[in-house]
């Protein structure tokens, strides 16, 4: 036992020593605990992959007709309360690491780096492979990327891909790596299909199926993006400038999911999240605007996490936002977890409503509950 712990405190100490080591180097690289400061950091490519099946609010609606009848509940409210008209979805097998690969391959494509040029490679999806080894090592072998390349997993619920972003950014502004590809791939069918299981059992009542209704929203789609040193961008593109963070953990009961063998289950009590997921973007805000010197009227476009309506009203709402400033997918990919914000940007940038010249700020939010907002800026060429 003795010698347990001692063993224990020597892993403390060496803990600490790091620690130490990551905030001098976090301080000498112009980063604190909650502003990262970007000078050298560009959004090479950023493209993405979506299923082809749809499923409409009514299909949904339709596969409940039972409960619907059973509980009067009325037909429509799906949409009606989330402005979500439909959501895609990938056959049930379809594995995070086919569906990262396959947005791996569209930014490849549009890159003007080669996959044997990519130092990095990171992982950032809800959806996994399986607890080991990491996805990364999947996506990385489907991509065929070369042995160069470091790979992790980062995970944090909706908010992983842009904590990946700042991971990579990070590497690259420290001189660590020079590229980086990140991908994420979500497919939210099983869950989905467990919901509707769950939600046909005669015993559901009208208070129970509340913590089940926020899975009837989730979709399924990937997304990546190639960073690197600014200076090695071959034409003008978007930069990273600036990341905030604001950390909750005292909500991190109101949105949990969990697997049981092949069976995905995941329960929220929506109305509380809504609320404190506002309150804790208002703290990221306030300390975003401080950090950049950004006011609500700096930024061009607004790309945020795709809840739903009310959550989009909300913010824009609680931060001072003009919706006019909005660009939203939600309508017609539903939640798709941590591809939601960067896959709203590559269609904001799609449409031209986002372009050269332009600011965007990127407020991303994943339960546990952590907001992280972005600044990006688009330079003219």
């Amino acid at each position: 036992m003795e010698r347990r712990v001692d063993r224990s405190l020597q892993c403390t100490q060496v803990a600490q020593l790091y620690l130490h080591f990551a905030l001098a180097r976090s301080i000498q690289y112009g980063v604190s605990p909650l502003f990262v400061n970007f000078k050298n950091v560009a959004i090479e490519s950023i493209a993405y992959s979506l299923p082809d099946e749809v499923w409409t609010s009514a299909d949904v609606e339709a596969k409940l007709a039972p409960v619907y009848e059973r509980l009067s509940l009325p037909q429509g409210r799906l949409e009606l309360m989330t402005g979500i008209r439909e959501r895609r979805f990938w056959p049930s097998d379809t594995t995070a690491s086919y569906a990262s690969a396959q947005a791996g391959e569209a930014v490849l494509a549009k890159s003007s780096f080669d996959r044997d040029q990519m130092d990095l490679l990171v992982h950032s999806a809800v959806c996994r492979d399986r607890l080991e080894p990491a996805t990364a090592a999947y996506v990385h072998g489907l991509l065929k990327l070369s042995g160069k390349a470091q790979i992790f997993d980062v995970s944090n619920a909706c908010l992983g891909f842009l904590n990946a972003m700042v991971v990579a950014g990070s590497m690259i502004e420290s001189g660590q790596i020079e590229r980086a590809l990140i991908c994420s791939g979500e497919n939210g069918r099983p869950l989905v299909e467990n919901t509707l299981e769950q939600l046909l059992a005669p015993e559901q009542t009208r208070q129970s199926i509340k913590p089940y209704f926020a899975n009837l929203t989730i979709g399924a789609g990937a997304v990546a993006a190639v960073l690197c040193r600014k200076d090695l961008a071959p034409k003008s593109c978007p930069l990273m400038t600036a990341a905030v963070v604001e950390t909750d953990t005292s909500h991190n009961s109101l949105c949990q999911g969990d697997s049981a063998g092949d069976a995905l289950e995941m329960l929220t009590d929506s109305e509380e999240l809504l609320v404190a997921g506002i309150g804790v973007a208002k703290r990221a805000w306030t300390q975003f605007t401080e950090a950049t010197g950004w006011t609500a009227d700096t930024p061009d476009r607004v790309i945020t996490h795709q809840v739903g309506k009310a959550h989009t009203r909300e913010l824009f709402n609680a931060l001072g936002l003009d919706l006019a400033k909005d660009f939203t997918t939600f309508e017609t990919l539903g939640n798709v977890g941590s591809v939601s914000c960067p896959i709203t940007l590559v269609r904001a940038m799609e449409a031209g409503a986002y372009k050269q010249g332009q600011k965007a700020a990127l407020l991303g939010i994943g339960s546990g509950l952590s907001s992280l907002m972005m600044a990006v800026e688009w330079p003219q060429s």
